[in-house]
């Protein structure tokens, strides 16, 4: 039921809240100790002490797909991707435009000259996507000021503005023609 709430209080914008509650709930952040095993041991289901056989008590089980693991991956969808990334745009246009809710703690430092902070992913399991920002801060619900967009023919976008133009919304739906995306906040 806390994936539940935490999915809720993301969903509602309430970023602060959300990053606090599950740092101090979610497996990840959970100390083994505490937890009473190793926190690779996600179990729905814990075998308590009235079970009948006494060797199976304390033990961890799982369904096939909890309802954890989806309420995980919407979290997870929420933070990288936003909300609604394919939308129609005013002018009746198909557009794409990341809307992150990615707080500052999960950036890199920069690692590079240019001194960008930046986060990775993978879109679609194959479309690399790194967010840049110069200043280490909180990404709650913006969109990118630019991208840069590479195609699989080696050519590369540069797109000023906070969506993606129609016809490279198409192309991305369709993923075999990114490589991938830099987005820069």
């Amino acid at each position: 039921m806390a994936y539940k709430y935490y999915l809720e209080l993301l969903r509602k914008g309430l970023h602060d809240e959300f990053f606090t509650e599950m740092r101090q709930g979610m497996l990840p952040f959970f100390n083994d100790t505490t937890y009473g095993r190793s926190i690779l041991e996600c179990s729905s289901f814990v075998a308590s002490s009235s079970f009948e056989d006494p060797s199976v008590v304390g033990q961890g089980f799982l369904p096939r797909l909890s309802g954890s693991t989806a309420e995980f991956m919407s979290m997870w969808t929420l933070m990288m991707i936003g909300p609604s990334p394919f939308f129609i745009s005013e002018d009746g246009n198909l557009v794409f435009g990341f809307k992150p809710s990615v707080p500052s703690w999960l950036l890199r430092h920069p690692a590079t000259a240019d001194g960008f902070y930046s986060i990775q992913f993978k879109f679609f399991t194959s479309i690399d996507v790194v967010y840049y920002t110069k200043t280490m801060r909180n990404l709650y619900g913006t969109r990118p000021q630019r991208y840069t967009v590479g195609l699989r023919d080696g050519s590369r976008l540069d797109i000023d503005g906070a969506t993606l133009p129609s016809d490279l919304a198409l192309r991305l739906r369709r993923v075999v023609f990114v490589q991938f995306i830099h987005a820069y906040y």
